[in-house]
């Protein structure tokens, strides 16, 4: 149940990680020396552009290699003070691109000819979009000396306040009572309480779980506040309207598209409501669902599985969509790509790193048997595919946007649960029916939420610090205005901010509605593929390897799809609306 990682070094005295480290010093060096020489002097564009490709895909290889062997050790052990600093000195020597990426940005930005010198090389063909990307953020960067400036100060800022926050959480013991005894558990294990039959754990659960967060909240807070005013003070430096629209731009996606996608789910969350009512109905609850029964199973059958079998489920159900999907997956669980074992000093949630520089993948996630916790490593399976899909590629082209980044994982859960349901009795499709609608709800409503509140707090923080009690504030509010009469307004979750990992990176804003995105995109692509069948599976296989280096609106082109038309989004939605249809009439 835990991951191997000697693919990538044996340890962190590894002969090859200590050479790895001194090559890596080697190539910044040089490569600092080259831009500062060449290209300023070089009179040769093709030739300055082809050697900064090659150097940024060797230094790239090295820094990834080795950051992500540091960060993986760190993940399921928080205490693990070697890692830590490895990675603070990783993070060190990254800031030392800066300096020569902001001389090139700066070359490329005054080259009025990009697009015929590409066209001119065959080398620069296959690097076209990525050199494009370069160019077209360059209208945002500053001076040389403050790019610098800034990107050694985030070390001591929102590096530094990130790196906190992710103690903090991912070493916060909880003491909880559990069939009458205390017991002091992890955080991740009190948070899978949620999931458990018994009703008086769930509720332990929550009520332990807000107790604990009251140690950290002011730290929590404090960190958050750090990170949110870098990002605003960043943006407005760097000519952004805002924080969203520096993450569109990363994201690949524009305004337009996600004002479609906004627009298709607000009209669908009184369908997603009904379902929360009706949820809390059958657990005999008159106001609403608790949010400590947001996640409480349904149905008589005792739908849980053993690591094992939980492995050889999602194998079969993926064969029924494509042997290369099934062999990769039983690949990876043959071969320790995962680490599913809850445990102190492991880092909550799941997530899946794609480690392309020995083209191959690792999954974190805090297994408890429960099917919801069975289609997570699904849906990180299906992050690990897509990594599959782009091994071939440059290391520069392998890299996707966001929102693009949810597809393979959602659409491989979307696999997982409708085999499922077509083997399965009345009682077991309205367990797993109802597990689906609410992984969907959360993808949907929570992310809305999420949305919501993020936009708050960054026009709160733009005029000051955020308190603990005016973050509890907005994470309420906003569940409320996404939530409506779904949940009961006395059973909410007033510290989901300290929860979320992903609102403590200064890279990462805005890291709810790519889920959404994700969602509706694969739900669009699964329909598809039931109209097409076979032929499906290459084209999408396909579309899965142009993420690297295409806008989202041209790679939903590559199946016909018009992702800034609303339509698209309510035709996906409205099959969530059909699944919560049948999850009422069957719990009647």
């Amino acid at each position: 149940m835990r991951w191997s990682l000697k693919e990538l070094y044996e340890s962190f005295e590894d002969e090859k990680f200590i050479s790895d480290l001194k090559l890596l010093d080697g190539k910044i060096d040089e490569f600092r020396e080259w831009v500062n020489v060449s290209v300023k002097e070089d009179k040769d564009p093709k030739k300055v552009i082809s050697r900064f490709v090659r150097y940024s895909e060797e230094i790239t290889t090295y820094l990834s290699k080795l950051s992500q062997f540091a960060s993986l050790t760190s993940a399921t052990d928080a205490r693990n003070e070697i890692a830590l600093d490895y990675l603070n000195q990783l993070n060190m020597k990254s800031t030392a691109l800066t300096q020569p990426s902001v001389v090139f940005q700066t070359y490329l930005k005054g080259l009025d000819s990009l697009d015929k010198i590409i066209e001119s090389s065959e080398e620069l063909k296959d690097y076209a979009f990525y050199l494009k990307q370069i160019k077209l953020r360059s209208k945002y960067m500053l001076s040389e000396k403050e790019e610098v400036a800034i990107s050694k100060m985030s070390m001591t800022g929102s590096t530094a306040w990130s790196n906190l926050q992710n103690k903090l959480s991912s070493t916060l013991m909880v003491d909880v009572v559990l069939d009458g005894e205390k017991k002091s558990l992890p955080l991740p294990a009190v948070r899978n309480l949620a999931y458990s039959e018994n009703k008086e754990n769930r509720l332990a659960g929550y009520h332990a779980e807000m107790d604990a967060y009251k140690k950290i909240e002011e730290s929590s807070a404090a960190s958050l506040n750090g990170i949110k005013g870098e990002v605003v003070t960043l943006c407005e430096l760097r000519g952004f309207e805002s924080a969203l629209e520096e993450t569109l731009l990363k994201s690949r996606m524009d305004k337009e598209t996600l004002d479609a996608m906004l627009t298709a789910m607000r009209e669908y969350l009184p369908a997603f409501r009904k379902y929360l009512r009706r949820k809390g109905e059958l657990l005999g609850h008159s106001n609403g669902l608790p949010f400590y029964d947001m996640f409480a199973p349904m149905g008589e059958v005792n739908m849980t599985y053993s690591y094992a079998q939980a492995m050889d489920f999602i194998i079969s159900q993926f064969r029924t969509f494509s042997q290369r999907l099934a062999n990769f997956t039983q690949h990876a669980y043959d071969n320790g790509w995962l680490d599913v074992e809850p445990r102190e000093g492991k880092r909550g949630g799941a997530f899946c790193a794609n480690l392309h520089t020995i083209k191959e993948s690792r999954i974190l996630s805090n297994f408890d048997g429960s099917f919801s916790n069975m289609t997570t490593l699904a849906h990180e399976l299906g992050h690990a595919y897509h990594g599959a899909t782009l091994v071939d590629e440059s290391v520069l082209n392998s890299r996707y946007p966001m929102p693009i980044a949810e597809t393979a994982s959602i659409f491989c859960e979307t696999i997982v649960v409708n085999a499922a349901l077509k083997n399965a009795s009345k009682e077991e499709q309205l367990a797993i029916l109802e597990s689906s609608i609410s992984d969907s709800t959360q993808v949907i409503v929570d992310i809305y939420s999420r949305f919501l509140f993020e936009s708050a707090l960054f026009e709160q923080r733009k005029n000051s610090v955020v308190s603990v009690g005016k973050l509890k504030e907005l994470m309420i509010s906003a569940q409320k205005e996404a939530y409506g009469d779904g949940l009961d307004p006395n059973f909410l979750h007033p510290y989901m901010w300290i929860n979320k990992p992903h609102y403590y990176s200064a890279g990462l804003n805005f890291y709810n509605f790519p889920y959404a995105f994700g969602l509706l995109f694969s739900k669009g692509l699964y329909a598809e593929y039931l109209k097409r069948g076979d032929e499906f599976v290459a084209q999408y296989d396909a579309l899965l390897n142009a993420t690297g280096k295409e806008l989202i609106a041209d790679v939903a082109m590559r199946m016909n799809v018009d992702v800034r038309n609303p339509d698209f989004f309510r035709s996906s939605l409205a099959l969530i609306e059909q699944d919560i249809e049948k999850f009422i009439e069957l719990s009647k």
